[in-house]
C-alpha cells in the first residue's frame, strides 16, 4: 500500500458519492499519508486471520459458543 495521491482521493470520493474539490482532496491525502507511511513496513505481512472480511464470521463463532 502506498500513500494516496490527491487525484486518487478525489476519484474515491467521487465514486462513493461524496465529491470533494481538489483542495480538500489534497488536504485529505496529506493528513492520511503518514498513516500509510507508518504501516508500509508491515504491509502484506499481517496474518490472514486479521483480515477484516473474516471479522464478522470470527465474532459470530465466538458468540455461538
Amino acid at each position: 500500500m502506498t500513500r494516496p495521491t490527491p487525484q486518487q482521493v478525489h476519484a474515491i470520493a467521487e465514486a462513493s458519492g461524496l465529491p470533494v474539490d481538489k483542495e480538500v482532496a489534497t488536504r485529505i491525502a496529506d493528513s492520511i499519508g503518514p498513516a500509510f507511511d507508518n504501516f508500509a513496513a508491515v504491509a502484506g505481512t499481517l496474518p490472514f486471520d486479521l483480515e477484516p472480511a473474516s471479522y464478522v464470521l470470527a465474532q459470530t463463532l465466538k458468540v455461538g459458543r
